[in-house]
């Protein structure tokens, strides 16, 4: 018998599957060809004609992720099924605002040119050109589904009567059944006024009851918005599938190609009629989300308002303040129902997702001794209470389906069939929802996702390989990657940028896991254990609190973001802008003191230093004594009294706008501020006023009309601990350099000297303002805030020794109606109007300001020249002003008055 020779053993990577010895009938081998031999630490691995590297093999097979580790960049991405996805989105959100004949047209031939490239791709040989071929035809496929589900949903929407009604702006009874959660709306500034806070929900119209008495049995979509009633509180507790009973006015939607066929306005009757209670799911998730609010009512009001919002998306009891604040650092992702909740509650439950199935996973499961199917299962169960106790809507099932994306990611690193997973569920959810192929949600949440599994392994890799740890690296390269891809579409909402978001998204990254868990842990056990509840609660404010605090704080920065083109031209320049930053950081890494140097750079930009910024920006002058804040249509002013101390008087409509004049003016310790009155265009910023300050008081006029904007004022002070008192005429006040007496408005009681006047002359807030006569430097102000004429002639009257004055604030942003004597009378040397830019009322009405310049005066505005300042003394009076700004353009001919909405007005605002 022939003897063979036994084979070599082969390497671990190459050894049989079999286990049975060689047969010794099997022939030898065929002889190998020589050839150069192997270098030493590697093995020749001819079978596949390439040469393994045996250190990076032991290195791959020692990493706790294995072979497939999610930080290996080097994996190609499969980006086939991308295209036709992006298709069907960019095809769904055109269909929706086209009619039903031109969307059929477009996609027969659509439909006919994908069959033509498919039976030409069929008929060539394989090549790069059949792949393209098949390629382009799928992506025409996926043009003409979306297109053909957007158009058969927006077809939907428009049937039945309600449209038609709607157009007619009907009065008509409705039963409705609600799809979502009823939210309260912030309130607004309108002109004077603070618009009242309306209850908003979506709904169907199941029945609908038209003026003439018809009854039409539908289904159909709406808007439904509750607001002029006192039980909006019993609005907002209802639960969706809850059946309503309403009375209310159709109207169009804003937008032909919205969800909704129409808008209901609900605003008078008693509360919500209940036809029809919600089903039980509704009930178990409503009764899960109750529970936790209640657990958390006795936190600190941040806690209490943060930790649903942080669970279940419930943002209801979030205040305004701290919403912006989530805004301008680019947390307010953590306030909505997202992927990242579900992710971590995974995580608890399987531990590091890459050892999910080995035999040393970690996690609760293997701890309770659960096998994996088990684990499967609960991991299951736990996505569908996910969805059920934050609500089956579409905005929940796609943060659910981005969700489970990114476990996946982590856990296999596999990135080539994890972006066609993406792709899927980008089709799926466009197909069975068109309209959030116009969702910027969808959009940024797509995006994060991507970036997540495309560009954030590549950019941890690249700081690895400059020594950055691997934890830290992955954490940056997520949050910037998720930055870089995302603030494009911020631009879009909202013209800014944020130079905050990734640090203050890597400070909050730190307390999102504990928050979550906690506070999905109260929400579990509240039902059958407030106590415990309560206890985990408490637990949870305090991460809660962590993200409450670095939200303010970066929102309190005053470089926390910046002006930014807004619009889709704005989203492309910053994209090249992100491009160009990307591809010289790979360079200026190889540089440390040019990296020290863009560092240095952002904190400037970021911490804006008064000396600093002065010298870059010029802006605040050296030396200036007042300062009228371009605030928009409101008034805001500031009195310089000492080093970071200031008097303020009124605050203007917007938190934000006077916010940022304060900051940039260093201001730290408001002394005192004073409200002439309570029109919302003079005391709606009083939070972004108080933000960051110590306030030594508030004084107010005595007159409390509007009451709504006077208790918001005593509200807000009480909040912030600040004490309000009453102005008094003739009181008399100084201020470092500053000295200032209370002229107006009168005092009470027939003895007072200020009282004889005061029946016919206060007749509302505007005639009711707090009028200053203040002097620093040698400089005499007088402050008119909205005084109409026949306050301003009884003025005249009560203080016949009132002069001549150096500057004069218009009184009501120089509407048309001043008494020309008392302008004769102050002959000013210069005229500040405080207006917005653009704004409706024909403020400043052009008889006013020939008026002022008739006698001599200079007028200055805001609407045209930006933040306005007074500088030098008696001797010489000279002002600066920040930046000029275009006014919009207005057509020749078309220009019209508007009424004027300030509550008291005599007469309508009009230019003349």
């Amino acid at each position: 018998m022939t003897s063979y020779p036994t084979p070599p053993p082969l390497p671990p990577s190459q050894a049989p599957l079999s286990l049975r010895p060689p047969s010794p009938l099997r022939p030898p081998p065929p002889p190998q060809p020589s050839g150069p031999r192997t270098a030493p630490g590697t093995t020749s691995d001819r079978r596949i004609g390439r040469t393994t590297d045996r250190t990076a093999v032991h290195a791959a097979a020692s990493s706790p992720y294995g072979a497939a580790d999610p930080r290996r960049p080097d994996e190609a991405v499969d980006l086939r099924l991308a295209g036709p996805a992006a298709a069907a989105w960019g095809a769904a959100a055109l269909a929706l605002g086209w009619s039903g004949g031109p969307v059929a047209a477009a996609c027969a031939v659509a439909v006919a040119l994908a069959a033509l490239m498919v039976v030409v791709a069929v008929r060539q040989p394989r090549g790069r050109a059949t792949g393209a071929l098949v390629t382009l035809a799928a992506v025409l496929l996926g043009a003409v589904a979306g297109a053909a589900s957007a158009a058969l949903h927006a077809a939907d929407v428009r049937r039945g009567p309600l449209p038609e009604l709607a157009r007619r702006h009907a009065q008509v009874t409705a039963e409705v059944e609600l799809t979502g959660d009823p939210r309260l709306t912030r309130p607004r500034v309108s002109g004077a006024r603070q618009a009242s806070p309306a209850v908003v929900f979506t709904a169907d119209v199941l029945r609908v009851t038209a003026p003439d008495g018809s009854v039409t049995a539908t289904r159909t979509p709406v808007l439904v918005v509750v607001h002029r009633t006192k039980h909006l509180a019993d609005w907002q507790r209802l639960l969706p599938s809850t059946r309503v009973r309403v009375a209310a006015r159709a109207a169009p939607p804003l937008q032909p190609s919205d969800r909704a066929a129409a808008a209901l306005r609900v605003t008078t009757g008693p509360g919500p009629l209940v036809v029809g209670a919600p089903d039980a799911l509704q009930r178990l998730a409503g009764g899960l989300r109750a529970g936790l609010r209640e657990a958390s009512d006795d936190l600190s009001p941040d806690a209490r308002a943060l930790l649903p919002g942080l669970v279940v998306g419930d943002t209801a009891r979030v205040p305004p303040d701290l919403d912006d604040a989530f805004r301008t650092t680019d947390l307010t992702h953590l306030l909505a129902v997202s992927g990242s909740n579900l992710t971590i509650l995974l995580v608890l439950l399987i531990g590091p997702p890459h050892l999910a199935v080995r035999a040393e996973r970690r996690g609760l499961a293997p701890l309770l001794g659960l096998s994996l199917r088990t684990t499967a299962v609960i991991g299951g169960s736990i996505a569908l209470a996910f969805v059920i106790v934050c609500r089956p809507d579409p905005s929940v099932l796609r943060a659910a389906a981005c969700g489970l994306i990114t476990l996946l990611a982590i856990g296999t690193g596999r990135r080539r069939s994890l972006v066609p997973a993406l792709a899927a569920a980008v089709l799926v959810l466009v197909l069975y929802d068109p309209w959030l192929s116009r969702s910027y949600g969808f959009l940024l949440s797509v995006l994060a996702t991507g970036a997540l599994l495309t560009l954030a392994p590549r950019w941890s890799a690249a700081l690895q390989r400059r020594r950055v740890p691997p934890r830290l690296a992955e954490v940056l390269a997520a949050a910037a990657a998720a930055q870089a891809v995302c603030a494009p579409v911020v631009v879009v909402l909202a013209a800014r940028v944020g130079l905050v978001a990734v640090p203050c998204n890597l400070l909050a990254e730190l307390a999102v896991a504990p928050a979550t868990v906690l506070g999905f842990a109260a929400l579990a056990t509240a039902p059958f254990a407030p106590p415990l509840a309560q206890a985990l609660a408490w637990c949870a404010s305090w991460p809660t609190e962590w993200i409450a605090g670095v939200a303010r704080t970066g929102a309190g920065l005053p470089g926390a973001e910046v002006d930014w083109p807004g619009g889709w031209g704005g989203a492309l320049l910053l994209a090249v802008v992100t491009m160009v930053f990307v591809l010289a950081g790979r360079r200026l890494s190889r540089r440390p003191w040019l990296c020290v140097l863009g560092v240095l750079a952002l904190l400037v930009a970021v911490l804006r230093p008064v000396p600093v910024t002065r010298v870059i920006t010029g802006w605040p002058p050296p030396g200036w004594r007042a300062v009228a804040c371009d605030v928009g249509q409101g008034d805001g002013l500031v009195f310089a009294a000492g080093e970071g101390t200031a008097l303020v008087v009124d605050t203007g409509p917007e938190p934000d706008a006077i916010d940022r004049c304060l900051t940039d003016l260093g201001v730290r310790r408001i002394a005192l501020l004073v409200l002439t009155h309570f029109h919302a265009d003079h005391v709606s910023g009083l939070p972004g006023a108080l933000r960051g300050r110590s306030v030594g008081a508030i004084e107010t006029t005595t007159l409390p009309e509007p009451p709504g904007q006077a208790a918001f004022v005593h509200r807000t002070a009480a909040a912030a601990g600040v004490p309000v008192i009453g102005s008094t005429p003739g009181e008399r006040r100084s201020l470092g350099p500053l000295r200032w007496e209370v002229l107006w408005p009168p005092g009470a009681g027939p003895g007072h000297p200020f009282a004889a006047p005061a029946s016919r002359a206060v007749e509302g807030p505007n005639d009711a303002s707090v009028t200053l006569l203040l002097r620093t430097a040698g400089l005499n102000f007088l402050l008119l805030g909205d005084l109409e004429p026949v306050s301003q002639q009884a003025l005249s009257a009560v203080r016949p020794d009132l002069g001549a004055v150096d500057v004069l604030k218009v009184a009501h942003h120089g509407s048309g109606y001043q008494d020309p004597q008392l302008i004769r009378r102050l002959a000013p040397r210069v005229a500040l109007i405080s207006c917005g830019a653009g704004n409706p009322y024909g403020h400043p009405a052009p008889r006013t300001v020939q008026s002022l310049r008739l006698q001599g005066a200079r007028v200055l505005r805001t609407d045209t020249d930006g933040a306005i300042a007074v500088l030098g003394g008696a001797g010489r009076l000279t002002t600066t002003v920040r930046g000029r700004r275009r006014s919009p353009a207005r057509s020749p001919g078309r220009r019209r008055a508007r009424a004027c909405t300030c509550a008291g007005c005599s007469s309508p605002c009009r230019s003349p």
